[in-house]
């Protein structure tokens, strides 16, 4: 996310409004916690409405009236108290679900993010909206929101009260109001501004602290320490510069409205004093008033004390409504993949016609035809691109770092549109195929691999979700995984730590590579998948990916030469360009860059 991005002004009322769109999930009790609240505020206005009668009427003669109203404001209290708890309670479940949904909503939405919207966004940023951004919001949704709508009708129950009380002090005391609101706009747009600064040094924070955290081995090897910290000490830093302004105005409001709900109470006292001399007020209308007065401040003054807490939420709501903005990858598409092939082939593509549709027999025919493609509009990546790979057959793709490799596979696997020219896959454009049915005849081995804390078992079936143990056994085998595996405590049920930490890089790999070979796709890629495994172990499992490969269109990206040798066709590709292309046999005759690096003569940068 990106942290300038988050210091724009925002618009509060449609942020609000879009907040509290969410209650239409639970209206029943949204609407009974509102009822709630409204009668436990009325309640709380009739009980100070009690006490003029009650004071002017505490004299001998008039005991009677005097007990009914005291009757009547136990009454009210009666009501304040199960109302009020009520109210609470019917707030508390509403935010609870609410930040519930809001969370399953995240959480849906960034399944259908494309991989694009995870290369530009940092982890630790994402992570920060999805944790502090939301127990903000949930916390201003608990304590704030009730408090709001308390402040609201008590405020227009005791305008209506003090006005057939006395018209000349409810002036006295709108005026006053109307300082204490321009303090409260003052302060709260300062405080708005730096608690918005603080939510973004916060998750820029965090996204650095989970990315040292998760390098901290590069960081020993290249001793990197004080470097770390001193950018952790500068992002440190900028937190604390910006959580004290935005904590300074988030305090200020509270004396502040407090001083003016002081003078407000003075002022009204005295005045009040003296129409009672003058005869213009009972002493039981002035108590009246007075307590009015205060009914009026209290709820202002807790509302502004919230305010902090309010704005901290919008912030994080702003956030959470970026990435609900975002749009999802685009999946679908008129071509699907079946397995009613009435032919030889398991799987076929069921394609539109004009006379219905037509199955082309899956068989992992890939080709570019003139492909342009930049991850940006003004840097394009690949020029003019034309391969074909047929079935069966190995395509290795060599050349330097940045050359466009990799970027070649994913646009295989769609993860990006291409800008120009076109991909098919056995002769369909693949931008006419379902993306999850793309995907789901290929598998892909990485040189960086992730491992989920859970068993072994687990992780290889996360390749193919309905496999029985059987197959998952069968799997690790071809990858020559089962040996090293029965070994562990617990075999395959042994539950792996954060990104496999227990096992060692070659034996993650073979993990990573049984769970491609269950998938049993049409298309493999391999992305450096053996560059991160030392020669014995590479040896070890070399027979293993030929089984593997056997059959299937592979595309091979690899910086070890000798791992391309028997590969159908090898592209030498340099700044986005096929420079070279042919078998091993081909390339080293025409002395050009293959050979160059064969021969040692050359580096891949």
């Amino acid at each position: 996310m990106n942290k300038g991005k988050s210091l724009k002004p925002k618009d509060m009322a449609a942020t609000l409004a879009r907040m509290f769109s969410y209650f239409r999930y639970n209206l029943g009790l949204f609407l009974g916690g509102m009822a709630s609240i409204f009668i436990y505020t009325l309640a709380s206005v009739g009980i100070n409405a009690t006490l003029s009668p009650i004071i002017d009427n505490l004299i001998p003669g008039h005991r009677s009236i005097y007990f009914k109203y005291m009757l009547l404001m136990v009454v009210l209290i009666a009501f304040t108290v199960v109302f009020q708890y009520l109210g609470t309670l019917a707030m508390a479940k509403l935010a609870q679900r609410t930040v519930h949904k809001i969370r399953q909503d995240m959480f849906h939405h960034l399944q259908k993010l494309p991989v694009s919207y995870y290369d530009s966004h940092r982890q630790g940023d994402l992570m920060s909206t999805f944790t502090n951004d939301v127990d903000m919001l949930n916390q201003s949704l608990e304590q704030s929101l009730s408090q709001i709508i308390i402040a609201i009708v008590s405020v227009i129950g005791s305008f209506i009260m003090m006005f057939f009380l006395s018209p000349l002090l409810l002036i006295v005391v709108i005026l006053m109001l109307g300082l204490m609101l321009f303090s409260i706009s003052f302060i709260g747009k300062k405080s708005a501004i730096y608690f918005r600064k603080r939510q973004a040094s916060l998750a820029d924070m965090n996204g650095y602290v989970e990315e040292m955290i998760s390098g901290h081995k590069v960081v020993k090897v290249f001793n990197f320490e004080e470097r770390n910290l001193d950018i952790f000490d500068e992002k440190n830093e900028e937190l604390r510069k910006s959580a004290t302004a935005a904590s300074t105005f988030g305090v200020m409001m509270m004396p502040v409205m407090g001083n003016l709900s002081h003078m407000l109470y003075g002022l009204v006292a005295m005045l009040g004093g003296f129409l009672v001399i003058a005869g213009s007020m009972s002493i039981g209308n002035i108590a009246a008033f007075l307590q009015y007065t205060r009914t009026i401040s209290r709820p202002i003054t807790q509302v502004s004390n919230q305010l902090n807490t309010l704005f901290a939420a919008l912030a994080g709501a702003e956030r959470i409504f970026e990435i609900l903005d975002e749009e999802v990858e685009e999946t679908h598409g008129d071509v699907e993949l079946i397995d009613d092939c009435q032919c030889d082939n398991k799987y076929c593509w069921k394609v539109p016609t004009e006379e219905g549709f037509e199955r082309i027999p899956l068989r992992g025919d890939i080709r570019f035809y003139d492909v342009d493609f930049g991850y940006t509009k003004d840097k394009q990546v690949l020029h003019q691109i034309s391969l074909f790979a047929k079935p069966g057959q190995k395509i290795a793709l060599v050349g330097s770092t940045g050359a466009g490799k990799t970027t070649i596979t994913n646009l295989i696997n769609r993860f990006y549109d291409i800008n120009g020219g076109r991909i098919t896959f056995d002769g369909i454009d693949i931008r006419r195929i379902d993306a999850r049915d793309l995907r789901k005849t290929l598998s892909v081995v990485l040189q960086d691999v992730h491992l989920f804390e859970t068993s072994i078992m687990e992780n290889i079936r996360y390749g193919k979700l309905d496999a029985s143990d059987e197959e998952v056994i069968e799997a690790a085998k071809l990858a020559n995984a089962h040996d090293f595996i029965k070994l562990l405590p617990q075999g395959y049920n042994t539950v792996l730590g954060e990104e496999g930490g227990s096992l060692s890089q070659g034996q993650r790999q073979l993990i990573s590579i049984a769970r491609a070979a269950i998938k049993d796709p049409v298309v493999l890629i391999l992305d450096e998948a053996t560059s991160s495994i030392d020669t014995r172990t590479e040896k070890m499992i070399e027979s293993a990916m030929e089984n593997l490969m056997r059959n299937k269109t592979t595309f091979i990206i690899a910086h070890r030469l000798s791992t391309v040798r028997r590969s159908n066709a090898i592209m030498v590709m340099e700044e986005g360009r096929i420079i070279e292309r042919g078998d091993h046999e081909d390339l080293m005759k025409q002395e050009g860059r293959y050979y160059q690096l064969n021969m040692g003569l050359a580096k891949l940068s």
